[in-house]
């Protein structure tokens, strides 16, 4: 069965939205281990826009299950993890600006740099997994980083998929195949919801686990957290 790990950065943005401690976010990775989710995963941004670096401590004793933390690896982020010492480090590329993550590594540019980043985490016993677009050349050489795992991007898989074009998963199914065949486990996110999540899941032959927060969160406002991530469970089942 596929993990779920569900991404809390939106419980800290309503948080953050009136200055206060409301919703409180270690409550609320609490509750969403309790209702089933096998992770919890937080993306800190240089900003804090969201969580904040100091949340990054704060839930390290509420983390029964995954503990991963998203990130580009700036140094800040690096010390942040090396201290934490989550179960998985995901490295994304983002700009200090971005919204959201928005692309995948060039595995072949920045090969020698993520291989010592990463070298150093697996060094601290963290697993570590690179956020890529379903391009062969660049799976083949996060390979050749020692990436324990790939996490795919998968944008336009959401994208495509409410337009009716199932054949929009195939890409994801050879790159699964790829990184499986190279080694390296498989992670999943970006944009997947209840209307796409089951036939991804059902597509891929390797997927260990997904990231959701947004879509996760913003259906449980009409649903009910507990509700939504047994929903997620079912469908990965």
């Amino acid at each position: 069965m596929t993990k779920l790990s569900v991404n809390i950065n939106k419980i800290a943005t309503l948080r953050n939205s009136r200055g206060g401690d409301s919703p409180n976010v270690e409550q609320a990775a609490i509750d969403i281990q309790n209702f089933g989710a096998e992770g919890i995963t937080i993306h800190p941004r240089p900003d804090e826009r969201h969580i904040r670096y100091q949340d990054a401590y704060d839930l390290v004793p509420t983390i029964k299950t995954e503990y991963n933390i998203e990130g580009n690896p700036i140094q800040k982020f690096i010390d942040l993890v090396l201290d934490v010492k989550p179960t998985q480090v995901t490295l994304v590329p983002d700009a200090v600006d971005a919204i959201t993550s928005n692309a995948g590594w060039d595995t072949v540019t920045h090969q020698s740099f993520l291989q010592e980043v990463i070298s150093e985490f697996k060094s601290n016993d963290i697993r570590t997994s690179i956020f890529i677009d379903t391009d062969a050349k660049m799976i083949e050489n996060a390979a050749k980083t020692g990436a324990d795992r790939i996490e795919l991007y998968t944008e336009n898989y959401a994208v495509e998929f409410a337009k009716g074009n199932k054949e929009a998963v195939l890409p994801y199914v050879e790159s699964s195949q790829l990184a499986h065949d190279l080694g390296m486990d498989v992670n999943a996110g970006h944009d997947l919801s209840l209307d796409n999540i089951q036939f991804f899941a059902q597509s891929l032959p390797f997927l260990d686990e997904v990231s959701i927060g947004h879509a996760l969160i913003s259906e449980s406002l009409y649903l009910g957290l507990q509700n939504v991530i047994n929903m997620y469970l079912h469908k990965l089942s």
